[in-house]
């Protein structure tokens, strides 16, 4: 039987905040592209990756986690500089012993302004605090540094556009059950993880609490905007979309599609960034067993516009078939992988059956296009899984290819390359997992020079690790 992982990803389009100035009477500046600042943990300028293997067994502890940090190169990812760092790290907080799925969520962020990326990391639900790992120019060290929650929903942005990273972080500001919110956690952060400023958001959503947050600019105005996702058990629930300001985050938002997930990107290239939503609906079902699609909203100068258009499987261009299991859409990313100003969309379908092949999975490339041309559609898309020709490995049952997945511009050409994650491939024991890397080129993403990582390559611990569940860069 293929097990399968269930997971919400909210995936964090980060702006470079920029000032804009209206003069009444004049025009309205021109909209500010959404961008990714390099998720960069020792300052060297290239990229770098954080992959959880939440299973990972450390010092004898099975499943308590761990996550590999593997640095940039001009070549890509270094696998000969790699850090495992878990709650055996010295300076992490927390015992190994009773730990369970460190590195479940990772979200990079420079909290403290000192220009090293910092990562915030939880666990599974042990009750340990949150954690956060300072950047440097060694890369991330342990320090005894904790956040006041326990496995909390987070996204990192800039949403009063100070140029300094916040958080934004699900929370329940009363002892009334029914009662969620959120808190806006401003920075530059202390080291002892004290935000310079905090802005509680209760949403009142009852039993349908929150479930995930996607951050970007949404609007043009260079402060990124919120938009969280609601449901209860496996029941999804309309998203809400928050407006970022100079002054504190809007107190009221605006309604949805519904939606467990998603990411932000200028898929049309008119400097508006653009939604795209997973959405499984509203009925009560577990989010694999969908055959899923996805709503991209465009955006506009007031957020997500009447703009709209719907892509599954079953859209014309788009590799494959929608069928109960797929899952498509499971995990998103933006980014430009030909460098044409205009963002593409990485589409994870880990449930995708290839043959005999049962669940081994795939990942959708969708193109973007300017407005004219009708932005992202299925036109031009392209498929990868372990069939591709120069993609290394083999389409096997179960492998959950796409669970992750993450564009970002590993080689520093200006181009996002695509890294892959099949956290249920086996190598020496069942489920050990792997990460994929294809490169970006001015033809699209390109398999020669594909590159694999796994536990064995990184001498870390591989029994039952799924090392890939997460890719963060």
């Amino acid at each position: 039987m293929r097990r399968k992982i269930i997971v919400a990803v909210a995936v964090a389009a980060l702006a470079t905040p920029l000032a804009l100035t209206v003069t009444a009477g004049t025009a309205a500046a021109a909209p500010v592209p959404p961008r990714t600042p390099v998720v960069d943990f020792n300052g060297d300028g290239f990229a770098d990756l954080a992959i959880a293997a939440p299973n990972g067994t450390v010092d004898g502890s099975a499943g308590a986690g761990y996550v590999s940090v593997v640095l940039g190169s001009a070549t890509g990812p270094d696998a000969a500089r790699h850090q495992l760092i878990s709650r055996a790290t010295p300076g992490v907080p927390g015992d190994v012993a009773g730990t369970y799925a460190f590195g479940a969520q990772t979200v990079p962020a420079d909290l403290d302004a000192d220009g090293y990326t910092d990562l915030v990391v939880t666990s599974g639900g042990d009750g340990a605090d949150d954690t956060v790992l300072w950047g440097s120019k060694d890369g991330l060290t342990g320090r005894d540094t904790v956040l006041p929650y326990h496995y909390a929903d987070y996204a990192a942005g800039d949403f009063n556009g100070d140029g300094k990273r916040d958080l934004v972080v699900g929370s329940y500001p009363s002892d009334d059950p029914d009662v969620a919110g959120m808190s806006v956690l401003r920075g530059p952060f202390t080291r002892a993880g004290k935000p310079a400023g905090k802005q509680s958001i209760v949403t009142s959503d009852g039993p349908s609490g929150l479930r995930s947050f996607i951050a970007g600019d949404l609007t043009g105005d260079g402060i990124d905007d919120i938009v969280s996702t609601h449901g209860f058990e496996e029941m999804q629930h309309e998203a809400r979309f928050w407006k970022g300001g100079r002054t504190a985050v809007s107190g009221t938002s605006t309604a949805l599609t519904t939606a467990i997930s998603g990411t932000v990107g200028d898929f049309d290239g008119d400097g508006y960034g653009d939604l795209a939503l997973r959405d499984i609906g509203s009925v009560s079902e577990v989010p694999d067993s969908s055959p899923g699609s996805i709503q991209i909203q465009y955006g506009s100068a007031t957020g997500p516009s009447a703009r709209k258009k719907v892509i599954t499987q079953a859209t014309e261009g788009v590799p494959g078939a929608s069928e109960d299991d797929d899952a498509f859409g499971a995990s998103l990313s933006a980014g430009d992988v030909n460098g044409d100003g205009k963002a593409d969309l990485a589409v994870g379908v880990p449930g995708e059956s290839l043959g005999d092949a049962t669940g081994t999975g795939a990942v959708v490339l969708l193109k973007g296009a300017a407005k004219a041309s009708g932005g992202l559609t299925g036109k031009g898309a392209i498929a990868y899984n372990q069939s591709t020709a120069g993609v290394p490995g083999a389409s096997e049952a179960g492998d959950d290819f796409g669970r992750s997945v993450l564009l970002t511009d590993l080689t520093k050409d200006g181009k996002a390359d695509l890294s892959v994650g099949a956290p249920l491939e086996d190598g020496t024991y069942a489920d050990s997992g792997a990460t994929w890397h294809l490169f970006g080129s001015a033809s699209g993403l390109t398999t020669t020079g594909a590159a694999t990582l796994s536990p064995v390559k990184l001498g870390a611990p591989e029994k039952t690790a799924r090392f890939g569940y997460r890719v963060t860069g």
